[in-house]
């Protein structure tokens, strides 16, 4: 597999402005921004610090961008400054191999310690740091048994400390979504998520109010992709399961990526979306105002 990797580069953002001709944006939005850089693209996963500026992306060919955003005063992104692809290492200290190299999932603890899960073959590898040689978490007997490309395509840590991992799919349209938990050295599934129609699995995080959020995508061919946003209180009796954004087929593209943060004006969404490294697909950036 060729990797792509780029010197430092701005990203220039006009305004996010977008066609007329297009989906109308949903209730909430505030800005899609296209990423434009040669050789950038297939971001599967997005962590943003707690002020919305600073982030860490990971590409599923196996590497990761670190950079920050400058906001103007109502916070709206004015320019991205992205530093280098950098290769994800494995556990001998090299970069992933052929068949390896698909992360999708990234949870940061508040040390700097980074967990990131992969598809194929499903595994969990934590990093003291970005940069460091990987260390594999042991795997769940569930996960030997999951499709290549539909695994592990989410990962974070909850408010409890413990990671949270969700598949792509659940294996059957009228089968919950798994969530899987690492704490005390093992994994078990405390809860299942209900599976609503199409949509599958792309990402998956706990915002600052606790909540677990999960980002969804529909693929219709020439119509492009549908977006769907839910959310869920795990302690609550029921989940307390609320949908917060679905979009029209054709409105934004492949988002893979999603962090959850508080601005003065209250919760915010910034995903991120996969552009396959393929001309059909765009890279870009997207923000939503969310509903306390």
């Amino acid at each position: 597999m060729r990797r792509r990797f780029v010197s430092a580069v701005i990203f220039l953002v006009m305004a996010g402005l977008r066609s007329s001709a297009g989906p109308l944006p949903p209730a909430g939005f505030l800005q899609e921004i296209p990423i434009i850089g040669r050789g950038f693209g297939g971001f599967s996963a997005l962590h943003l610090s707690a002020d919305g500026l600073s982030f860490i992306t990971v590409s599923d060919h196996g590497a990761f961008v670190t950079g920050h955003f400058d906001r103007d005063a109502d916070g709206k992104i004015l320019r991205i400054h992205a530093n280098a692809f950098t290769p994800l290492l494995g556990q001998n200290g090299q970069p992933f191999g052929p068949g390896e190299t698909d992360s999708e999932g990234l949870a940061v603890t508040p040390d700097g310690q980074i967990y990131i899960s992969f598809e194929g073959p499903a595994r969990v590898l934590h990093y003291d740091a970005l940069g460091a040689v990987a260390a594999k978490l042991p795997d769940a007997p569930a996960f030997a048994k999951m499709e290549l490309n539909r695994a592990l395509e989410s990962l974070t840590l909850g408010p409890d400390g413990s990671l949270y991992t969700i598949p792509e799919t659940s294996g059957s349209p009228d089968r919950p979504f798994p969530v899987y938990r690492f704490t005390k050295g093992h994994w078990d599934q405390p809860y299942t998520l209900p599976r609503r129609g199409p949509f599958l699995i792309s990402d998956a995080t706990f915002g600052p109010d606790g909540r677990l959020y999960i980002l969804e995508r529909e693929f219709l061919g020439l119509g492009g992709f549908a977006t769907r946003l839910r959310r869920f209180d795990l302690s609550a009796p029921g989940l307390a399961e609320q949908t917060l954004l679905q979009t029209d087929p054709g409105t934004f593209d492949n988002l893979e990526g999603l962090a959850i943060w508080r601005d003065a004006k209250g919760l915010r969404a910034t995903m991120i979306s996969d552009d396959n490294f393929l001309p059909i697909f765009r890279s870009q950036i997207v923000e939503t105002r969310l509903p306390d």
